[in-house]
């Protein structure tokens, strides 16, 4: 576990199994990377997961699942905790705490929701609430620093306002957290429309990459992204959107510039330029596959175990504090 005198970052992950390029380029890839500097904490959200239809058994794997990736990908259990949500039950106890504070008028504002059920998912409490349960998941370890991205920005300000208006009425008991933008991540689009984010719910598995997939498959799904009749190579998100993906990708998974890129494969035409981007992304996934690969399901859940352990020690010292503080301590 890392040294917690330094600052604490907390970050969750869906459990849905397969993580794909976008995602590794655009976060995960920074997780590894962050435990050298702060205390990280890594939790598999599948409390959140709860909040759209899905199948027990599917969500059960997909924990272990999703572990085994991020284990594969650098992050360290004993430099980390790597955790499931479920494992530690003071996240939905402060989150019922915290509801009690939140008004209707900020949940009636956040767009997720708007969007998640406009797309057909059932409008439930927990889905409305899913701003409540995050801020708890931050709080309840009173962390520092939260990795963002756009589409939680309006989270994130959540999660600030209810430590405020907490702090405000019952005492300095939590830090105000301040979002984390990773100066290396990378904005990873959809291989089939180059306009949208690259999602593990888009219906076509072609639209993306996923970490573990074999050398072969990634190679066809790159050179079948769908791109535009200028066989020019270049940087230009709105009339060449599918080329422009593909360059911050190579750029992404190399450390070149997209100037430099641009100027070597600018003349090539996009077969050339497709198989390199595949090249480079096939030499990188290698090694998180060849990790996951190794692992042993078992050896997972002991992992996800131990630290939960720890985790819900950590947890129970925050809910002691708030318990006190709200009039509700266990006597």
């Amino acid at each position: 576990m890392a040294d917690q005198t330094r600052p604490r970052i907390f970050s969750g992950v869906q459990p849905t199994g397969n993580m794909h390029l976008g995602g590794y380029l655009g976060a995960f890839r920074n997780w590894a990377r962050l435990q050298d500097e702060y205390d990280t904490i890594y939790c598999i959200v599948d409390l959140h997961a709860m909040t759209v239809e899905y199948d027990p058994a599917e969500l059960a794997a997909a924990r272990i699942e999703t572990a085994k990736v991020l284990i594969a990908l650098g992050v360290d259990p004993d430099r980390s905790l790597l955790y499931n949500q479920s494992q530690v039950p003071e996240h939905a106890e402060l989150a019922w705490i915290l509801g009690a504070m939140t008004p209707m008028g900020v949940l009636n504002r956040m767009t997720q929701f708007k969007d998640k059920t406009a797309r057909g998912a059932s409008p439930n409490l927990g889905l409305y609430s899913y701003p409540v349960l995050m801020a708890a998941d931050i709080l309840l370890y009173r962390a520092n620093l939260v990795p963002v991205g756009d589409d939680q920005r309006q989270h994130i300000e959540v999660t600030r306002d209810l430590a405020e208006r907490f702090n405000n009425r019952f005492g300095e008991i939590f830090p105000i957290p301040e979002g984390y933008i990773p100066e290396t991540s990378a904005r990873v689009m959809s291989l089939t429309n180059p306009t949208d984010k690259m999602s593990k719910s888009d219906p076509q598995e072609k639209s993306r990459i996923d970490l573990t997939d074999e050398p072969d498959v990634i190679r066809k799904r790159i050179r079948s992204a769908v791109t535009d009749s200028d066989p020019e190579v270049r940087f230009d998100r709105e009339d060449k959107p599918g080329i422009s993906n593909l360059l911050e990708i190579m750029s992404a998974c190399t450390g070149r510039s997209i100037d430099n890129l641009v100027d070597e494969y600018a003349h090539t035409g996009y077969g050339i330029f497709k198989d390199a981007v595949a090249d480079v992304v096939i030499e990188e996934l290698a090694p998180i596959k060849e990790a996951h690969d190794a692992l042993d399901d078992g050896d997972v859940r002991a992992v996800l175990h131990a630290s939960g352990i720890k985790g819900a020690e950590m947890a129970a010292a925050t809910m002691d504090l708030v318990r006190a503080a709200t009039g509700v301590k266990r006597f």
